[in-house]
């Protein structure tokens, strides 16, 4: 190690242990510190390391956090990135906080932004890439679909030995060969059955030919078992598939992978997938099925703002980030088909963060709600306003539905609505301001960092 990476080392540490024993918080600025002392010192934090990478744009942060659990379940030291601080600087404080171990393997799973893939790989070399989903988000920040995956590529092409684990069921990613190993994973859980993709889904031209996919199975979007009805293009075969969905609700799922029952604590076809990503690296690491399923089916760790039930004053607040229209039409569903009555707040703000451009919730089918049957609604955050005309042209009636911009007044709000479950749907500077007011009073031990 040379003196420079020492040195940077030590202010990084140091940097961190001020901020959290003193100030409660802060994951980039240790980080940060210290590359401004050594920009290389990733390479040496990373060294001797096996390293997973996990990118995509929905479901880098649950997918994260469920295969560091399935590892442990082998490997007790694990390595991770858990608040979710994706870019360079989060990557390097995840580093210089681990806990040092002596033995076994040492092994790194790193949420990844998708921007950071190549900045990453030039210092991290991982072995293995995992990609979750590509769809359209924040397009000041990526642009296109093919252009967030260009940039994912330019990662994967520095680690031509790496081996990718990629959802088998996104055409985008069977869309450019390349010399790594691949395993791809996917859900087959239905009955073939032709049809095409609902109008305004993304990606849904032939790379080879430009003529549009059609399906034999739909998962959402533009997933599923797909294929090109004017060449040779379709989904490749699948090395670890979702053979049977036995049961979803809002707040869980039970499905079998491969011969082996999973029953997952959070609700939505899309977390489905994000475990089906986790079982595909366990199993990659050699670990058994059974030890899978019994870490998946443990409830103890809650993902921040990843269907996070908090209580607040006896009333289960569910919160959950939306950052994109694929996104928050999968929440949309799932929510519906809560058989219990229940409230609903959605809290927008367009922070850099967030993307500025705030015309994807028009994409997402609020009118398959049942209004009817919820008794309030709420419009909140910097820009309510939006949220707001959005959810009234959905069929939100006046008697049913209140503003607030201030985030005490929507807590305020929140706690006086007449059901005892509510969703709070919060763009990601929104979820972070929440539970940053939710921990001043109490209701949670510390505001996300």
């Amino acid at each position: 190690m040379s003196l420079r990476s020492s040195v940077a080392i030590a202010a990084g540490r140091t940097s961190y242990w001020f901020l959290h024993n003193l100030l409660h918080g802060g994951t980039a600025l240790p980080g940060k510190i210290t590359l401004a002392v050594d920009p290389d010192v990733l390479q040496t934090l990373a060294k001797n390391y096996e390293t997973v990478i996990i990118t995509g744009t929905n479901g880098k942060t649950l997918t994260t956090a469920l295969t560091v659990k399935v590892l442990k379940a082998k490997y007790p030291q694990v390595l991770t990135n858990p608040s979710g601080s994706n870019m360079k600087q989060g990557i390097v404080t995840a580093f210089l906080t681990s806990q040092k171990t002596k033995s076994g393997k040492k092994l790194a799973v790193l949420e990844t932004d998708e921007a950071n893939v190549e900045l990453v790989t030039k210092y991290v070399k991982p072995k293995v890439f995992v990609l979750t989903n590509i769809f359209r988000d924040q397009m000041d920040r990526y642009g296109e679909i093919y252009t967030t995956y260009a940039k994912i590529l330019a990662g994967i092409k520095l680690e031509p030995s790496a081996t990718i684990i990629a959802n088998g069921d996104a055409p985008i990613f069977n869309s450019v060969q390349l010399p790594n190993p691949i395993i791809y994973y996917g859900i087959d859980a239905q009955e073939d059955k032709e049809q095409q993709a609902l109008p305004n889904t993304d990606g849904l031209l032939c790379p080879k030919c430009q003529h549009i996919l059609h399906y034999k199975k739909i998962s959402y979007a533009n997933l599923g078992k797909y294929y090109c009805p004017n060449c040779t293009f379709k989904r490749p075969p699948l090395n670890f598939s979702v053979s049977n969905i036995i049961q979803q609700t809002p707040q869980s799922s039970k499905f079998i992978v491969d011969g082996t029952t999973i029953n997952l604590h959070i609700g939505g076809t899309y977390n489905i997938y994000n475990a089906l990503a986790a079982y595909s690296i366990a199993r990659f690491f050699e670990i058994d099925s059974s030890l899978i399923a019994a870490a998946l089916n443990d409830n103890d760790e809650k993902i921040f703002g990843r269907q996070e039930v908090i209580n607040v004053d006896n009333k289960k607040i569910t919160l959950i980030l939306v950052k994109n229209p694929v996104g928050l039409d999968q929440v949309l569903e799932m929510i519906k088909t809560d058989s219990e009555l229940f409230s609903l707040a959605v809290l927008l703000n367009a922070n850099y963060a967030d993307g500025i451009d705030t015309s994807w919730i028009w994409d997402g089918r609020f009118e398959n709600l049942p209004f009817v049957n919820i008794p309030s609604v709420l419009a909140g955050g910097e820009r309510y306003r939006d949220i707001s005309f959005r959810l009234k042209v959905a069929g939100v009636s006046d008697k049913q539905f209140m503003e607030r911009e201030n985030l005490t007044e929507v807590l305020e709000a929140l706690k006086k609505m007449p059901t005892n479950k509510i969703y709070v749907l919060a763009t990601y500077t929104a979820v972070l301001q929440l539970r940053k007011l939710l921990a001043s009073q109490g209701y949670i031990k510390e505001g996300m960092e």
